[in-house]
């Protein structure tokens, strides 16, 4: 399974988004720290969820990190977060 479909996987399971694009953006990073070949290295995620309700935006960020835990350690160098109301369809 590909990273982003990983990513993908774990946030759906975890928070059942009303709205989620999870955007591989490695191309954008070449040659900088972290990248790899065939990229899958940064990565961008917007999400609506009910989750996230009344959470303050570090609370949002730490359940996404937290939700991405394994591959954050391992396999994603970067990792950008748009927590976006619910009512968001794209």
């Amino acid at each position: 399974m590909s990273v982003k479909d990983t990513l993908t996987q774990k946030l759906t399971d975890r928070f059942e988004p009303a709205f989620l694009d999870v955007i591989d953006e490695s191309n954008q990073h070449f040659g900088h720290a972290g990248w790899r070949e065939g990229g899958e290295t940064h990565f961008r995620v917007r999400i609506a969820a009910r989750h996230f309700d009344g959470l303050g935006r570090v609370a949002q960020h730490r359940a996404v990190m937290d939700a991405l835990e394994a591959e954050l350690k391992d396999r994603v160098h970067a990792l950008a977060i748009e927590v976006l109301p619910r009512d968001v369809t794209s």
